[in-house]
């Protein structure tokens, strides 16, 4: 275990928080990260880009002219790939582009980035978001007596915390998440982590 400075919406430490040395403690595994990014990113294309062959064109039934005699290349219908309006050869095709991701994989991955983030000093920690009501004007104040207002984001809230949700959603350069939405891709692609300290806690008890 080791300890986390906490801090309230005005930039304050007001305590500390007990993180998982086997989560926030280990040496990043570049390579797994790299990985698991690279799989989510395959799982996010959709596959649908499609083109037409020789065979899916209309026309070219018949041959433009005879085999031998006229002094010309053969050809056995206008609708090949080498004509105007024939067939795309070696098109692209509806695909799955899905990759399989090994659960332990996943998980290393995510203990390597949360990791690098309290390593670099990306990792921010508050006692509570404490929104009584939805504010982006209070939102942006939070964040500045932080010191991380103006970076890009990614702002972890819990499910039912709806005026954190609403008060953060329209600034910009900031990315919402909830703790079972939380992967490897949205851990690392941001210049900071804000989250409440009991999730931190909790990342480090179903991450270890």
């Amino acid at each position: 275990m080791s300890n986390f400075e906490v801090k309230n919406s005005e930039g304050k430490k007001v305590a500390e928080a007990e993180l998982s040395a086997e989560v926030y403690g280990i040496e990043p595994n570049i390579h797994v990260m790299h990985h698991i990014v690279k799989c989510q990113q395959a799982c996010w294309r959709s596959g649908t880009q499609s083109t037409k062959g020789r065979s899916d064109v209309s026309g070219g039934g018949a041959k433009p002219w005879r085999q031998k005699g006229t002094g010309r290349a053969r050809q056995g219908s206008i609708r090949a790939g080498q004509w105007r309006h024939g067939g795309v050869i070696h098109g692209p095709k509806p695909r799955l582009y899905t990759k399989r991701m090994n659960n332990k994989e996943v998980k290393l991955a995510m203990r390597s980035a949360l990791s690098a983030k309290l390593r670099d000093g990306e990792l921010v920690l508050v006692d509570d978001y404490g929104f009584e009501k939805p504010s982006t004007k209070a939102a942006v104040a939070m964040l500045k007596a932080l010191g991380i207002y103006g970076k890009r984001l990614t702002i972890i809230v819990r499910e039912d915390d709806i005026n954190a949700f609403l008060s953060f959603r329209n600034i910009p350069k900031t990315f919402i998440i909830t703790p079972d939405e939380a992967n490897t891709y949205d851990l690392i692609n941001n210049g900071a982590l804000l989250m409440p300290a009991d999730v931190a806690v909790h990342f480090g008890e179903v991450l270890a």
